[in-house]
Parts: structure tokens; C-alpha cells; sequence
């Protein structure tokens, strides 16, 4: 075997930066650490974004795009969305120069497991095959869980980003089928976690069964309820017409991709983040776009009115009209849909209607628990619901201090649907089913993408009393400080991938309008 190249030096390993470098075809990022070097695949694992554009914080590498983050020093996972470490490679120093063997790659080292379990051979049991059940079973393996595991969700195939569907696919950027899997495809079979098609009609939390809709049975000791939440599709007539849909499923936007075909018309039933993405992905189709809301200005409650009307602005300038201050009363039809008609008479011609009106938990099939107004499912820190239960995702509602980085020290209960947050939940889960204390401590991330361009959201909405903004809204390269006694509480931004990344680790602490000021600008 040749010997390995030498491709850096080690004066240009600096503290809190990475370096990209080419192993032959290996593509590698470097680092030093207290005068250990360490080189990793330069990619994230999840979706195969570059490192080195995100950041290196306080020994935590930061993927630029879905903030998911890395031991530095052993290259093990520790957040979502990756569900798997970074392939790590031997490096060698001789004087200055520094050494990478590309044929050595071994997987990322997970962290040590906890104690030893007493539920260590006790059958788990994932209802919900979407983004937290599949971090659930990525985790229990990683964290040491020894026993069976049974994932069961109604879809056929293997958990998938179903963040593309509102995205890539309705802008024909993506075919459905080729929505990528969130785990290797030899993932179940080689960690022997068995797979099961159906849907849960009745989950008995006394009994510690599920029962399937087909009739089958099956038993567990402990239970990961990880379900999700369903689109809510507002009572009216006319609103299960062929030419009507809601986006969920990778069946969901198949059937809206051929059901909206180009230069055709489509009404949007709401200015939700799903709605104004998938308006968004039409337009690249050259597909008519109306948006009818009740809202005032799309996304105030999470931007505020300024940047809630830059989005609205932005779609405007794409061709999109809105209706604001609107009801859709009906949809009408002669043979298929042809318009809807609005609560103050008049109506719009379409060919096609999408709800985008929101979410509600998907529980209904949960006996023995009380569950919030909404269908949510109370969880403590540990995102345990009940003695065998734990409740992770959009179905859960949590203990979360808030708002991060402000004044105030109190808790209080929340329902986040994010896909990142579901992740993590399912990951604390997971850990402490395998003996853990693991509580939620991160900082909410979410992602949305308009017109080529994507919009990075740090924190907690709704609870600021300023505003700052850093760079240049009209182009498209700024920062939203929402700030609340002086502490940054959340952040929007648009390119500012690298100081997004940093602020993501710098908001687990209080962090103030001047401080993170000094952050965006690099400092």
C-alpha cells in the first residue's frame, strides 16, 4: 500500500476552523484539536453538505444546511438530521506536514453506552415510520438496545425525507420515487430491526399492545409513540373532489404532481409553510398560483408583519396572487373541479385545490392516555408520557425553557413541528430507554425554501420586543435578531449559512443583540 499523502500542513490547522482537501478521489475535512489532527468524510452524512461551510464550535462540528452536529474529536453523531457519524481516516504528523491515509476509513465512534439496562432485552415497539421513528431505531442502536425492535408505520418501503415533498417534488426538481431513504438500505436488515406495513387502529397502553387495521396483534414492552400529525382539511363542500389534495405522503405528492400538470391553474387553501413551499416549486412549472388565506401577511406570527410581507413580496414578484382576509366557502365542479368559491361570493377558476391549513396530532388511535386539547400527548424532560411510554415529534408536548437565551428563567410546555425537533426527541427517547438521563436542551431549527433561495429559523417564535436586522433584505442576504430584554430569543436569515451554524451553538447559552451582531459579521 503506498505510503499516505501528505496534504496539509499543520500551521494551517487553526483553532475553530476546518479545512477541505482532496485524498486522491477522497474527499476529507481536517481539523486540530489541541494539537491532534483528525480528519473525517467531508461531507454530512444526512444530505451531503459540505462542513467545512459550516462551523466548528466548542469541539462540535456544524452542518451548514440542517444544523446537524458531530464530536469533533471521535466524529460520533450528536444531533440530527444525520443518524449516523463521520467516517473517520488516519492522519500522521511528521514536522509541519500533516498526513491523511484514505483507505482507513472507520465509521464515526458512537458514544459509550449507558449502564446496563434492565429493559436492555425488552421488545421496543416505533409507531410512526416518518423522521423520528427512523431516528429512534438509528438511536436504540447506537445507544446500545440490544433487543428486538419492531418500526411500525403505514407506508410500504423504508422511512424518507419527506421535507422534499413540499419542496423538490411539486417543482418536478425531483420524481417522488427518487425521495432519498433516511438510513442506509441495509439498514433494518443488518441492525435486524424488523419492519412492519399497517396502520395502528388501537394502541392499548394498559395491555401493551397494538392492534393493526388488517387484525393483526403485536406486543411490546416499551413504546415509542412517534406518529406524527396529519393534514386538517376544513369541512366544506366540494372538499374530496378528484382535483382536491394534501401533502403528507410520498403518495400525496405523486398524486399532486400528476394531478397539477404545467400551466395549469391550482388555489392554495392557506399560507402555511407547506402552501407557500409548494407555491413556491409550481411556479417553477409555470403552474397559476393563488393563495387564499385568512391571514393578514403570511408567516407574521413566526417573522413578524415585516418579514411575513418580504415573503408575500416575494411570491408576488414569482406570480403568485393572494387572496388575505379570505375563506374558501366551497370548491365547484362540472365533471372535475373547476374554481372555488370564497365566503363573500365570488369565485376563482382552478383546476386544482391544495389545503394547506395546518396539522393536527395523529393520536386518535392511543387508548389510556390523557391527551392535550389538540390531541398532543403530555411528556416530561425525558420525553417519557408514561411507565413504558415515551411520546417523541409533532405529537408531543413538552417541557421547554424558553424563550432561549432571555431573561426569563421559566418553563413552559410546547408542540414544535419541526422535523430536526422530532429527531432530537426521538434520539433523548431512545437513550433513555437504554438507561439514560438525556432531557431536551437544543435549540429549535427549522429550514424553508422559496424560490432558490433557502431561509434558515433559529429559536422560538412570537416572543420578542425589537427587531434588528443585519445585511441587505432587497437581495436576499440577511439576519433577523428577534431579541427580547437585550437576549437573542430567535433568528431568521437568509445567506449567512456559516454564522447560522455558530449561533445555532452559541443559542444553547444566552446569547445578546451584540454578541450575535458580532457573530453574523464574522467576528
Amino acid at each position: 500500500m503506498p505510503p499516505s499523502p501528505c496534504v496539509a500542513t499543520l500551521s494551517e490547522l487553526h483553532a475553530d476552523h476546518v479545512k477541505r482537501v482532496n485524498v486522491g478521489e477522497t474527499l476529507v475535512l481536517l481539523l486540530q484539536i489541541d494539537g491532534v489532527v483528525h480528519a473525517y468524510g467531508a461531507n454530512c452524512p444526512h444530505a451531503g453538505a459540505p462542513l467545512d461551510e459550516g462551523a466548528l464550535c466548542d469541539g462540535r462540528i456544524v452542518c451548514p444546511w440542517h444544523k446537524a452536529t458531530f464530536d469533533a474529536a471521535t466524529g460520533a453523531l450528536l444531533e440530527p438530521p444525520a443518524l449516523e457519524g463521520l467516517v473517520r481516516y488516519r492522519t500522521r504528523v511528521t514536522g509541519d506536514n500533516v498526513h491523511v491515509d484514505p483507505h482507513a476509513a472507520q465509521p464515526g465512534t458512537p458514544p459509550p453506552p449507558p449502564a446496563a439496562s434492565s429493559v436492555s432485552h425488552a421488545r421496543v415497539l416505533i409507531a410512526g415510520a416518518g423522521a423520528s421513528g427512523a431516528a429512534a431505531c438509528a438511536a436504540l442502536r447506537e445507544f446500545g438496545f440490544a433487543g428486538p425492535v419492531v418500526l411500525v408505520g403505514d407506508e410500504t418501503g423504508v422511512p424518507y425525507d419527506r421535507t422534499s415533498l413540499s419542496k423538490f417534488v411539486p417543482a418536478g426538481d425531483m420524481a417522488p420515487d427518487d425521495v432519498p431513504p433516511l438510513l442506509p438500505g441495509n439498514f433494518f436488515e443488518s441492525q435486524q430491526i424488523e419492519r412492519v406495513t399497517g396502520l395502528i387502529e388501537r394502541l392499548d397502553i394498559a395491555a401493551h399492545t397494538a392492534v393493526l387495521a388488517d387484525g393483526r396483534s403485536l406486543s411490546y414492552d416499551t413504546v415509542i409513540l412517534a406518529s406524527g400529525a396529519g393534514p386538517v382539511v376544513p369541512p366544506m363542500p366540494g372538499n374530496t373532489l378528484a382535483g382536491t389534495f394534501a401533502l403528507r405522503t410520498r403518495g400525496d405528492a405523486r398524486r399532486l404532481v400528476e394531478g397539477m400538470p404545467d400551466h395549469s391553474r391550482v388555489v392554495v387553501v392557506g399560507s402555511s409553510f407547506i402552501g407557500l413551499e409548494v407555491a413556491s416549486a409550481l411556479r417553477k412549472r409555470e403552474i397559476a398560483v393563488t393563495v387564499v388565506s385568512p391571514d393578514a401577511v403570511p408567516f407574521a406570527k413566526q417573522f413578524g408583519e415585516r418579514f411575513g410581507r418580504y415573503f408575500q413580496a416575494l411570491h408576488e414578484t414569482n406570480g403568485v396572487t393572494f387572496r388575505l382576509g379570505e375563506k374558501v366557502r366551497s370548491i365547484q365542479r362540472s365533471g372535475s373541479v373547476n374554481a372555488v368559491e370564497l365566503e363573500s361570493g365570488e369565485q376563482i377558476g382552478t383546476d386544482a385545490v391544495l389545503f394547506a391549513t395546518g396539522v393536527k396530532p395523529a393520536t386518535s388511535f392511543v387508548a389510556g392516555l390523557e391527551l392535550d386539547d389538540d390531541g398532543a400527548i403530555p411528556v416530561d424532560a425525558s420525553m417519557r408520557a408514561a411507565p413504558d411510554v415515551y411520546a417523541v415529534g409533532d405529537i408531543a408536548s413538552f417541557p421547554c425553557g424558553f424563550p432561549y437565551g432571555a431573561a426569563s428563567e421559566t418553563t413552559q410546555r410546547i408542540r414544535i413541528e419541526h422535523w430536526r425537533v422530532a429527531q432530537q426527541h426521538a434520539r433523548i427517547a431512545a437513550q433513555n430507554i437504554c438507561g439514560g438521563t438525556a432531557q431536551y436542551a437544543g435549540v429549535p431549527f427549522f429550514w424553508t425554501y422559496h424560490y432558490g433561495k433557502r431561509y434558515d429559523f433559529l429559536g422560538v417564535a412570537g416572543n420578542w420586543d425589537e427587531q434588528i436586522v443585519e445585511g441587505d433584505p432587497d437581495h436576499h442576504s440577511f439576519a433577523v435578531l428577534y431579541v427580547a430584554h437585550g437576549q437573542l430569543t430567535a433568528l431568521l436569515a437568509c445567506d449567512y449559512v456559516a454564522a447560522v451554524s455558530r449561533l445555532a451553538e452559541a443559542m444553547r447559552g444566552r446569547v445578546t443583540s451584540a454578541q450575535a451582531l458580532q457573530i453574523l459579521r464574522g467576528g
